[in-house]
């Protein structure tokens, strides 16, 4: 009997193992993104909680930018595009906007229209207090935000970033460099 044991026991403490693993996915880094629950350009809230469970993409932008957020926007309405041609039509999207004080869910609405993006799976965020998202870019995704003096503008990130369905930014991506979708819906599809 004693021998059935030691045969046994280290097979189901190797299951055991295995078991505690579960599906997390490996990237350049790990950055657990902060529970939020903000408004989107159609007044709705959107929470961490609804996107957890699935990956989604996620930028910082604002309607008055006059550099690189057109650009930015433009590429991920493309990465809209391509996942919807992968059959990735569980992926969400996610902008922060930087200027909440604008950047009102008319504003923001209005801003996704021009550029093309279907809010199927593509969600404006607002709602907070500046300092509230400049606390929360750089403790998920460690990225500053400043504004800059004397001006409108928003010193901010041009990154597209990765979630992972256990909520961590696990990859980066040039946000101004189309051919950087491409490389996001490989990543996906590696993952999937």
């Amino acid at each position: 009997m004693l021998k059935k044991y030691k045969i046994v026991l280290p097979f189901f403490v190797l299951l055991l193992i295995l078991s505690a693993c579960g599906d997390e996915y490996e990237g350049d880094f790990s950055y657990e993104v902060q529970d939020f629950s903000y408004t989107n350009q159609d007044g709705e809230e959107v929470s961490k909680s609804e996107l957890d469970g699935n990956f989604w993409v996620a930028n910082f932008i604002f309607t008055n930018c006059e550099t690189v957020c057109p650009p930015m926007t433009s590429n991920m309405a493309k990465l809209q595009t391509q996942l919807d041609e992968a059959g990735l039509d569980d992926v969400r999207l996610v902008s922060f906007s930087v200027d909440p004080e604008n950047d009102t869910p008319e504003a923001l609405k209005e801003y996704g229209e021009s550029r093309n993006a279907s809010f199927d799976n593509w969600d404006f965020l607002t709602g907070y207090e500046f300092d509230e998202i400049k606390k929360f870019s750089i403790n998920s995704f460690k990225s500053p935000l400043e504004l800059l003096p004397d001006s409108d503008q928003v010193m901010h990130v041009t990154s597209f970033f990765l979630v992972s369905p256990e909520g961590n930014a696990i990859k980066r991506y040039t946000g101004t460099m189309a051919a950087e979708m491409e490389k996001i819906v490989q990543d996906l599809n590696r993952y999937n």
